[in-house]
């Protein structure tokens, strides 16, 4: 008898299912979701503690079950999985108690708040044998898909520099709730936000984040001196060295007079793609002619033969069943994700966000933050590996 048949309740939702029955807790970005069009997945009961977000849940998943308390909603019967679409601080907390009710989870960015959180949702998701996935939308960007299927390819060559930016002005609307009190938001880290960049990066490169130098700038605003958090910084730009021994840089900006961005780019020794800037230029790949022929500039400079062109992405939506190929948003993600988490659990797999990228994906920022507090003091981050096969 192993430790998983002793956990009586995980080992059953952990067994193979047919169909995912879900419970949707988080009425905002939770109801942004397409579950309900899977051929695989119902959504079998909703949760809000707000009754318009609540109602709006109900609609949108054509769900009858309300609970406007989570630990009710996880005594529903017939539930197996759980998607948290809360507020940051409360997504580790929720993980666990849902992992412990032997529910499969995926949950939205970050993963957790500290290194200790992570730990602690590693070991839950190793002793119940069930399913974590992080809902990091940029893994299912178009251009991401894109670039890991040519990094898979070799197409790059070595991918010796990477970079992805979040820049978002304007989040000070959301630091306050209606009745003017200050919401998880309010003087957020940036680098306790970094999934949408580090998981731009680490897909493609395969390669974890294993030390980093950054520097924050904040401008003494009064947010910045009175948030639960202690945080001083508007922004923070990370400069990190990878475990094959390159370098990316992350950039996280709440507070930047430009255009707000999701965005990355890949240089190799053979080809490199620079996903489309907010001022106007377009996903762009660049070739280096494989003759290693030179070609001689206007200041008689030789430098190698290369090509430049536009890219259009393809429809990668194809690969979806046909009901879920809608639009979405964050670059059409979202679909992406649901059926990733669906199907992980109806096939028995680990997502392809489990909590080992979700850890990789996650802690960097959480490191680049204490390095930016002690002045860009260089600080080691722990690897805490990957998937079991």
């Amino acid at each position: 008898m192993t430790r998983r048949t002793l956990l009586s309740g995980a080992a059953l939702a952990a067994a193979p299912v047919a169909k995912v029955k879900i419970g949707i807790v988080g009425g905002r970005f939770g109801s942004s979701f397409q579950w309900h069009l899977d051929p695989q997945c119902e959504v079998g009961a909703v949760c809000d503690l707000n009754a318009e977000r609540l109602q709006r849940l109900s609609e949108v998943y054509r769900c009858p079950n309300t609970f406007k308390d989570f630990r009710q909603m996880l005594k529903h019967p017939g539930l197996n999985a759980v998607g948290v679409f809360t507020p940051a601080p409360l997504h580790a907390w929720m993980v666990i108690t849902a992992l412990r009710a032997g529910k499969h989870v995926i949950s939205a960015v970050p993963a957790a708040m500290t290194e200790e959180e992570l730990g602690e949702i590693l070991e839950t998701v190793r002793s119940t044998g069930l399913k974590y996935m992080m809902a990091e939308t940029s893994y299912y960007r178009q251009e991401v898909i894109t670039c890991r299927e040519w990094a898979k390819q070799g197409k790059f060559g070595t991918i010796f520099y990477s970079e992805a930016e979040y820049h978002h002005e304007g989040l000070l609307d959301l630091m306050f709730d209606d009745r003017g009190l200050p919401t998880w938001r309010h003087g957020f880290p940036p680098m306790h936000y970094p999934t949408h960049s580090t998981g731009i990066v680490i897909p493609v490169t395969g390669e974890r984040l294993t030390e980093v130098t950054a520097i924050g700038w904040g401008d003494n605003h009064e947010i910045l001196k009175t948030n639960q958090y202690r945080n001083p910084f508007w922004n923070t730009t990370a400069l990190f060295k990878t475990s094959g021994g390159h370098s990316a840089r992350i950039a996280v900006y709440w507070h930047v007079a430009a255009g707000g961005t999701e965005r990355g780019a890949f240089y190799g020794d053979r080809m490199s793609y620079i996903m489309d800037r907010p001022e106007g230029s377009p996903n762009t790949v660049f070739e280096i002619s494989k003759d290693g022929q030179t070609v001689i500039d206007s200041n008689g400079y030789p430098e190698g033969k290369l090509s430049r062109r536009a890219y259009t992405e393809p429809d990668h939506m194809q690969s979806l069943p046909a009901p879920m190929r809608v639009k979405t948003g964050h670059g059409n993600s979202h679909t992406f994700l649901s059926h990733e988490f669906v199907s992980a659990i109806v096939e028995d797999r680990h997502p392809a966000v489990n909590i080992w990228e979700a850890i990789a994906y996650t802690l960097p920022g959480i490191v680049a933050h204490q390095s930016a507090l002690r002045g860009g003091e260089t600080l080691k981050i722990r690897d805490y590996g990957k998937a079991p096969a």
